[in-house]
């Protein structure tokens, strides 16, 4: 269970989530205004109520009844991807862009002017580093400091 858990509380999932609940709401947007709007636009120019009646073709089958090919279907699904792609596009992609290219140039700034990264975490070896200058600057403030065998010996000198 602490495996799950911790997958659960993830932050990708929760985003992963939530993009899914708004992607499923976004194409009930998508649906509507196809439906509404684009199909008895364009089935207008067809001479039919909407695309789902528009360019269809009647072909005769192998039994002799006959079959009807829906190229209008086709059409009204193609313009339903190019909308959310449209919007994909617009709304998602050219903001992230925007977005990335800005940081991208800050940071060339902040390089160009010398200017250390706050976020940046320290590497390991300036850990140590760090660590090694505190032993050595509280050490220094100690007039004696113990030698591995238990002996005393003076730091000064």
């Amino acid at each position: 269970m602490k495996g799950f858990k911790e997958f659960i509380l993830r932050g990708n999932v929760i985003d992963l989530a939530v993009a899914v609940v708004i992607g499923a709401a976004f194409t009930a947007i998508v649906n509507a205004i196809v439906t509404a709007v684009f199909n008895p636009a364009i089935g207008a120019l067809f001479n039919a109520k909407d695309l789902d009646n528009a360019l269809n073709v009647v072909i005769p089958t192998t039994g002799g009844a006959e079959a009807t090919i829906k190229f209008g279907v086709v059409i009204a699904a193609v313009i339903q991807f190019l909308l959310v792609a449209a919007v994909v596009y617009f709304a998602l992609i050219i903001p992230i862009n925007y977005l990335k290219k800005s940081s991208f140039l800050k940071k060339k700034e902040q390089i160009a002017a010398g200017v250390e990264d706050p976020a940046k975490e320290p590497s390991q070896v300036e850990l140590l580093i760090e660590i090694r200058n505190l032993i050595a600057s509280g050490s220094a403030s100690s007039s004696a400091v113990s030698d591995p065998k238990g002996k005393h010996s003076d730091v000064t000198g």
